[in-house]
């Protein structure tokens, strides 16, 4: 069984499912995926997620604003607060820096990021954490503001193993996209290959960012198998124990927020 640990499901082509969420997450399960973690980049979009997710026990959501979204409602720490206390919701982001789609002054992606992380700490819910030619900017941030209380996900790494360390000295979890199966990787690959056992997670970021075979292609939750079968050969290992142990490090993650409810419900 595979956990998706980043995916956008409001954002997905429901088009391959007829055109129904339902039959989409009964195509999830027969895929044996067990849960999967739906991640807000928006405060807009926010309402209308909850609601498509609410009935469906093996989906949980994140809250938060993407640092590449200027164009949308900032999100105070009272607006974070509110929308978290809710028990669909596990995790505080996706959140963090980007240099590569923002440019001039970006102190509004700090203290947006700030924001998140108080957030986090208050709710004791872990961080997903989205970088993008911001690295040490990022690390920096959040030890300034205290965010290994709390931990969380690097989501979608593509950096090298000095700052998978750092990161992990933050007491945050390295999560693996499709990115880790594309040729040119290879600095993700020596990640995945040398990660400890118990802080990696597994992830497709769909509908963006689809592995090979798939490249290019719309990407959907049922792909993270790919993503596991890559990881287990570059580790020497199998699929199944890729599966396992991703599993376990996700709900050992999110212990203090919801994961007992996760086992019981998924």
């Amino acid at each position: 069984m595979f956990i998706d640990s980043h995916c956008h499901l409001d954002r997905i082509d429901l088009a391959p499912y007829a055109n129904d969420f339902n039959t989409f997450v009964d195509a999830a399960r027969a895929a044996k995926i067990r849960h999967m973690l739906c991640i807000a980049i928006d405060m807009e979009a926010f309402p209308a997620m909850l609601e498509q997710v609410m009935p469906y026990p093996d989906i949980s959501l994140s809250v938060g604003v993407h640092p590449n979204v200027s164009d949308g409602r900032e999100p105070t720490l009272d607006d974070l607060l509110q929308l978290a206390d809710n028990d669909k919701v596990i995790a505080i982001g996706e959140t963090g820096l980007d240099y590569f789609r923002s440019e001039g002054d970006l102190e509004w992606q700090f203290q947006r990021f700030r924001t998140h992380i108080a957030a986090a700490k208050l709710l004791n819910k872990p961080l997903i954490i989205h970088t993008r030619e911001a690295g040490q900017d990022s690390l920096d941030v959040l030890q300034e503001e205290g965010a290994d209380q709390v931990g969380g996900i690097i989501h979608c790494f593509t950096e090298d193993w000095a700052y998978a360390e750092k990161a992990l000295d933050l007491n945050f979890y390295i999560s693996f996209s499709g990115i880790v199966t594309f040729k040119n990787a290879e600095a993700i690959k020596d990640v995945a290959r040398k990660i400890p056992a118990d802080r990696f997670l597994i992830e497709t970021d769909s509908p963006y960012l689809a592995p090979v075979p798939y490249r290019g292609k719309p990407n959907y939750p049922t792909y993270v198998r790919y993503v596991a079968e890559h990881i287990a050969d570059l580790r020497g290992t199998s699929v199944e124990a890729i599966a396992e142990q991703s599993t376990e490090n996700f709900y050992r993650l999110f212990a203090g927020s919801s994961a007992d409810r996760l086992h019981k419900l998924s």
